[in-house]
């Protein structure tokens, strides 16, 4: 799937993704910021469509941060676990696109997963298999409440 990526003002991103973010380092570097690089994706069950959001949140040590947001549907009924690991795997597949280029700029990466570890939540059935998914990968994994990426960024978006 080619994504589409905005800013949050809702200014488009003409670029490629790959160009845009390395574009991003490069400024953000020579501006004297150190950056950590969070990806999460959420998504919102309405009526038979699921409405996702995926983001790449980029924090600037001690300096608050900016985001690149993708927002995509799905006309199709799915469980809550086949939603969260869809969730997963979109934002697995934007950390695997970015790695190297953040490795090559030597930038922290974390995955969010908006999947609640607390077992009395529905998200919870879907935690085993988005870790073992996520860590499997070579990926540091967060999950709610330390997922922000996801889970408030995105969250907002969808």
């Amino acid at each position: 799937m080619d994504m589409e990526w905005r800013r949050l003002s809702g200014q488009k991103i003409e670029l490629p993704i790959l160009e845009a973010v390395e574009k991003t380092l490069i400024r953000e570097s020579e501006a004297g910021h150190k950056l950590k690089v969070c990806i999460g994706t959420d998504s919102q069950v309405r009526g038979k469509i699921v409405e996702f959001a995926t983001v790449i949140v980029f924090l600037r040590e001690k300096k608050g941060g900016f985001m690149y947001i993708s927002n995509y549907k799905y006309q199709k009924k799915m469980s809550i676990k086949e939603r969260m690991i869809l969730e997963v795997s979109q934002s697995v597949q934007i950390a695997y696109k970015l790695c190297d280029l953040l490795d090559l700029h030597d930038i922290e990466l974390e995955v969010h997963a908006d999947i609640n570890t607390d077992p009395n939540f529905q998200s919870n059935a879907a935690l085993k298999e988005a870790m073992g998914y996520i860590l499997g990968m070579g990926f540091v994994f967060k999950a709610k409440p330390h997922a922000f990426a996801s889970s408030s960024c995105a969250d907002k978006v969808v």
